[in-house]
């Protein structure tokens, strides 16, 4: 089963909710007709209006919504990614290999996914696109993100679900390559806002210890200036798994 990810930008303007309106009442029927093995729609709505906690300096524009497919028959891709272009949004599609670090009732922060395929997921999606800089080779890029980054920042933040997309292909004309694409899923808005509970500080001298642990981290892999971190709402439309509760 291959996993992929399209990230979308609206043509015309589309107000938060109408992107939601659009995706989850207009497309989501449509691609499920297509035979999908799995369908999740992370969607930047009116019920995600959260700062980000990575404010975008120089990084990649930040998009309207992120589509992941996953499908048995990869002659099934352009069929989709017409549907979404008629939709009203421009394309950049990637395929993925995911790793799956933590999933919801892994860790103290979250109980097991419970709510049924089409609803909202409770609190706040972060999704994150990473570059990798050209001067650390891809193979030791993927040992600081894999090896440091991601075991550092379960150990230190309040965060319910880890998901690491590590880009294969990029599959659409004129798409930005990126190395990565991460999802993130956080207890409450309170828990990305709120810069004690985001760094798991009970007070000021542990908020600054972790946040040095946190920026030497980061500053090993990425660029700070080229991060770019969407705020979203999580909604598995189709289990990928078959697996619906």
């Amino acid at each position: 089963m291959t996993k992929l990810i399209y990230l979308l930008w609206p043509r015309a303007q589309m107000a938060p909710a109408r992107r939601r309106e659009i995706l989850l009442e207009r497309c989501a029927p449509r691609l499920l007709q297509l035979g999908l093995a799995g369908l999740q729609m992370n969607i930047a709505d009116d019920r995600a209006d959260v700062p980000s906690p990575a404010p975008r300096l120089l990084g990649p524009k930040p998009f309207a919504a992120q589509v992941n497919l996953w499908l048995e028959n990869p002659r099934q891709r352009l069929a989709c990614e017409t549907l979404l272009r008629e939709a009203g949004f421009e394309l950049a599609g990637y395929r993925v290999d995911e790793w799956l670090y933590t999933d919801y009732g892994e860790n103290a922060h979250a109980p097991p996914r419970h709510w049924p395929d089409g609803t909202r997921s409770p609190g706040i999606l972060a999704v994150t696109l990473l570059e990798r800089p050209p001067r650390i080779p891809k193979d030791e890029w993927m040992r600081r993100w894999f090896g440091r980054q991601s075991p550092m920042s379960e150990w230190m933040q309040p965060r319910c679900r880890y998901v690491r997309n590590v880009v294969e292909e990029v599959l659409t004309p004129s798409a930005q390559v990126f190395d990565g694409i991460v999802e993130e899923a956080w207890p409450s808005a309170e828990h990305v806002t709120d810069k004690r509970v985001f760094f798991g500080a009970r007070n000021g001298l542990e908020l600054m210890l972790h946040m040095g642990i946190m920026l030497r981290s980061v500053t090993r892999m990425l660029h700070l200036t080229r991060i770019t971190t969407v705020m979203m709402s999580e909604y598995f439309v189709k289990n990928p798994a078959g697996a619906g509760v």
